[in-house]
């Protein structure tokens, strides 16, 4: 098909890249939106702060050779694209009232209300951005979903860049995508499916379209990621809803031309739909998939293909000779080629250049956002002039080699020991045995308190952490303030009632960021932020060679913790899958084998902990959902080696020693038999947010150990009231037999505030003990 709608026909550039972070080199979004949370800036002031980063944004993909018209995207967001999606579409649910301003609008206090909640509205639940860490807010749509037109932003941050000279390209998560990812409304019938409202959805995108070519757009990026899912919608369905939308938009007056992406993972059976309507390019994955035959291409005719071969979610160098025969043989199917990357690139850092405290060996094994857009504009010139290039293929091709010989990167006593497992490491005594010994050991009442392992961090600890880190503050200056505030962690979940306790971590910088800082075979960056979700911000270390473990991590913090209390204090860990995802990981070998090498030296730091008298130890798994394959074929083998490394890192502890572990951010009903075949004694779950949808899964899967599925939604500061989690406690109830009942926030409360987390937590445990009466009472 070939469109007739569109009078503007700029090509697309031949090197462009999907996206780019957006929370500001120095995180200066981050910092701007929590000023405006705390009422500390306006919103004029906002705005300010970032249209800054917007055009600097773009002035710096200028810079690095995105100077085509269209080159530099569009993918700025104050909170998340997917929210961004559901505020331009009017998605605004039922239950929270009318957020719209007197224009009919969803300004930036009823966007960040979807985000954040009220005193009497959770915020939209949240979930994994495909197989990244980062986590997106998840749209309700029902029957009463009154779909318009009701923000603009996308169309004014095109013009204030045209104004100053660059003509962005607007990225918006495309229809099918969106309603893909949203969730029933409270208030739909049995059998809703959001897919059902496209034909509504769709006249707010031609809507959008046209107002993005009436201000001077000559391309708009429609980005559809669900199409490389394998999905629980029937594969007919979404190509109808494909062929349909793209048809529909394709055919609207006065558009954009449409280029659609596909990132994170092969396109398969939907690149012939695309292919045979109106858009005028498409993106293909061609790092993580493969390149296509001839025949599968053939029905782009004279769409431009943008071919994905520069990895937008690791940091390794690319290779830029396999890259380029990977062009070299789409040159000879297609007719139209640019390069662009395999995904957006806000899944990494800005720039390697600014980590100067890694080893020049390092740092030239790396390619951050800003080297990736370099590297597309280096394989973008064999489109003209391929010998030109060759200098750049030669020296990528060198740097590889240079990284497979380099010290660290194997080294044999950790080979060994892997190759000596046998299936006797990978398992425990059977868990009536456990069970008993750990009631013998522990005596708990029934449900349980406990909390997940963090308490909040202040400013006074991390004021503490960068003096001792300047040097200001000597080890012993530093260990003493964080003994304080551990002390006072413990001495506040004393005086709660908390059955089993936390020191509360004060000392860690980060969950993943710590344990790599006393492993080999990591480095860690001091500017490498990446955003996990809205305003959070992490930091992920590089795992590039062998890991091994030297000495205790956390012995001595938790022998601390247990002389100040009689209660069980928890040996607090991160689990091998966690990070592994949390991480950059190496791409030169399989992940099962790093899994199990950081799994190796988790075990023996178990075996210090139990050897310190602690009884109780949570391995951490949050991000086990994350680095699922998105296609079910490829599932079984991941869940394999990920449940092996977790149990070969806890199958020494003794039977008395109880094990847990956590997991948030993710729709759990999918791998519910991987999270039994954890092993693990007690597994708590975020569950609050989403109003307990797990128990559901728990209760028909027959679940037959611990669980502790949340009841405090610790990603928001409302705080839940007793009578709310007196609720959630009894809906778990109905659904879990109350002996297997623990009750626990969801995620760890680093990012909290003191006052919202004691009222929260104080709230907590006098629900259990009202629960807990009742449960008496029924008993009797």
């Amino acid at each position: 098909m070939t469109d007739t709608n569109t009078t503007n026909h700029t090509p697309f550039p031949a090197a462009s890249i999907l996206g780019y972070p957006r929370i500001g080199r120095r995180r200066e979004l981050k910092k701007a939106v929590e000023a405006y949370w705390a009422g500390t800036i306006d919103a004029a002031a906002l705005d300010a702060a970032a249209r800054e980063i917007q055009l600097g944004t773009a002035k710096r993909l200028q810079g690095l050779g995105l100077t085509e018209a269209a080159a530099v995207p569009g993918t700025f967001s104050y909170y998340d694209q997917v929210l961004d999606a559901a505020a331009h579409l009017g998605a605004v649910p039922a239950r929270f009232g009318n957020l719209l301003n007197a224009e009919g609008q969803l300004d930036i206090d009823g966007y960040f209300t979807l985000a954040r909640g009220t005193k009497d509205q959770q915020p939209l639940e949240m979930t994994k951005w495909f197989d990244t860490n980062y986590h997106y807010l998840v749209p309700e749509i029902g029957p009463e979903t009154d779909f318009a037109l009701t923000s603009t932003r996308i169309v004014e941050e095109f013009t204030y860049a045209l104004a100053n000279g660059i003509e962005t390209r607007p990225y918006l998560v495309g229809p099918v995508t969106f309603l893909l990812l949203s969730k029933d409304s409270d208030d739909a019938p049995a059998g809703f499916s959001p897919l059902s409202r496209l034909e509504d959805v769709l006249p707010v995108y031609a809507a959008l379209l046209e107002k993005l070519a009436a201000a001077g757009a000559s391309w708009v990026q429609l980005d559809e990621p669900a199409l490389v899912v394998d999905q629980d919608t029937p594969a007919q369905e979404i190509e109808a809803a494909v062929a349909r939308s793209y048809e529909a938009l394709s055919a609207a007056e006065n558009r954009p031309q449409l280029f659609v992406s596909t990132p994170y993972g092969a396109l398969n059976a939907q690149l012939g739909t695309l292919a045979a309507t109106g858009i005028d390019a498409l993106h293909l994955d061609i790092f993580k998939g493969e390149v296509p035959s001839a025949a599968a291409l053939a029905g782009l005719g004279n769409k431009t293909l943008v071919a994905g071969v520069v990895d937008g979610h690791n940091i390794w160098r690319n290779d830029l000779a396999a890259s380029a025969a990977k062009i070299a043989e789409l040159t000879q199917s297609v007719a139209r080629l640019a390069v662009s990357t395999s995904t957006s690139t806000q899944h990494v850092p800005h720039d390697v250049g600014e980590e100067v405290q890694l080893s020049a060996q390092l740092r030239s094994w790396l390619a951050f956002a800003d080297q990736k857009a370099a590297e597309v504009v280096t394989l973008a010139g064999l489109l003209n002039d391929p010998a030109a290039v060759r200098p750049a293929i030669d020296e990528a091709t060198r740097i590889i080699a240079d990284r497979a010989a380099a010290e660290g990167v194997r080294r044999a006593e950790v080979r060994d020991r892997t190759a000596a497992l046998t299936d006797a490491d990978f398992s425990r005594s059977a868990y009536g045995v456990r069970e008993a010994a750990q009631e013998k050991a522990l005596h708990l009442p029934p449900l349980p308190t406990t909390t997940i392992g963090s308490f909040p961090q202040t400013a006074e600890i991390r004021t503490a952490r960068a003096r001792a880190n300047k040097g200001e503050l000597t080890t012993e200056q530093y260990e003493q303030l964080m003994k304080d505030e551990i002390s006072r962690v413990v001495a506040l979940q004393e005086e709660l009632g908390f059955d089993v306790l936390v020191h509360g971590e004060p000392e860690r910088n980060d969950m993943v960021q710590y344990f790599a800082e006393n492993l080999e075979g990591f480095d860690v960056t001091v500017h490498g932020w990446v955003q996990s979700y809205g305003s959070r911000c992490t930091r992920p270390s590089i795992l590039w060679g062998d890991v091994t473990r030297n000495a205790p991590i956390t012995v001595e913090w938790a022998r601390y913790a247990q002389s100040l209390t009689a209660k069980p204090m928890k040996g607090m860990l991160t689990g091998p899958v966690t990070i592994l995802a949390w991480s950059f990981v190496r791409d030169d070998q399989a992940l099962g084998e790093t899994a199990n090498q950081v799994a190796l030296a988790l075990r023996d730091e178990i075996a210090d902990l139990e050897a310190a008298g602690i009884k109780v130890i949570q391995v951490d798994e949050p991000a086990l959902r994350e680095l699922l394959p998105l296609r079910t074929a490829d599932q079984a083998a991941y869940l394999e080696w990920s449940v092996k490394s977790f149990r070969l890192a806890t199958a020494g502890a003794g039977d008395s020693t109880q094990v847990h572990t956590h997991l948030c951010y993710s729709e759990f009903g999918a791998i519910i038999d991987a999270i039994d075949g954890l092993d693990a004694d007690v597994t708590s779950i975020e569950a609050a947010r989403s109003r307990m949808e797990v128990v559901h899964d728990l209760e028909s899967h027959g679940f037959g150990r611990g669980v502790g599925p949340g009841v405090y939604d610790i990603h928001s500061p409302r705080v839940p009231g007793e009578q709310e989690v007196t609720e959630l406690l009894r809906t778990a109830v109905k659904h879990v037999p109350s002996r297997q009942l623990w009750v626990n926030p969801d995620c760890g409360l680093k990012t909290r505030g003191y006052a919202e987390t004691e009222e929260s937590l104080r709230n907590l445990v006098t629900a259990t003990k009202t629960v807990r009466a009742g449960l008496l009472e029924a008993a009797q």
